[in-house]
């Protein structure tokens, strides 16, 4: 434990460690560590906002059940919440595609994923996260590496020198295709 009381990273992986053997206690205090860790991120990326029907909590708690679901292969606290960076986003897409065919297309949530990217879009008002997942797979197609470093930050709430692990790639490396993939995206949805 570090001293805000918060597990360090090894105290993380050692409880995964105890997870993969049978530890389903170990398990419950991963899943009560990576909840609390989800949540604020949702929070800051769809709290408050009016109109939408998917809280954070329950954005965070269908995203938990559906990593729950899975084999417990992962390397280290950095891998697993790569993985919960995943779930977040395919739950957050599956709920604006239900609502999106039950509305027959019409008036699609917007929410504010990150005040930084509409800033380099130059647009005043929050984005469309169907948009941007579909402007993030357009983005995956002509570079992978950048579109998975914008699903880490912005999906999954990784810092640079945890997305450059996952990626195996270096933090300037990083934050370079951070500053290409923001302006991409920007590009893309200002279009």
């Amino acid at each position: 434990m570090n001293q805000g009381g918060t597990p360090s990273s090894g105290d993380v992986t050692v409880m995964l460690r105890r997870w993969q053997s049978g530890d389903l206690a170990a398990r419950d205090a991963l899943f009560g560590i990576l909840h609390a860790n989800l949540l604020a991120v949702a929070r800051q990326h769809i709290g408050g906002r009016e109109g939408l029907t998917l809280a954070p909590a329950d954005l965070v708690h269908e995203s938990l059940l559906r990593l729950l679901g899975t084999q417990p292969d992962y390397k280290d606290r950095t891998h697993l919440l790569a993985t919960a960076a995943l779930k977040v986003r395919s739950v957050l897409i599956d709920h604006i595609r239900a609502r999106k065919a039950i509305k027959r297309g019409g008036d699609l949530q917007r929410v504010t994923l990150s005040l930084a990217l509409e800033e380099a879009a130059g647009i005043g008002e929050p984005l469309d996260v169907f948009a941007l997942h579909e402007a993030l797979e357009a983005l995956a197609a002509f570079d992978s590496r950048a579109a998975n470093v914008i699903e880490l930050t912005y999906f999954g709430g990784l810092d640079r020198s945890e997305i450059a692990m996952v990626l195996d790639v270096s933090v300037p490396t990083v934050d370079r295709d951070l500053r290409f993939g923001r302006r991409w995206l920007a590009h893309r949805l200002a279009a």
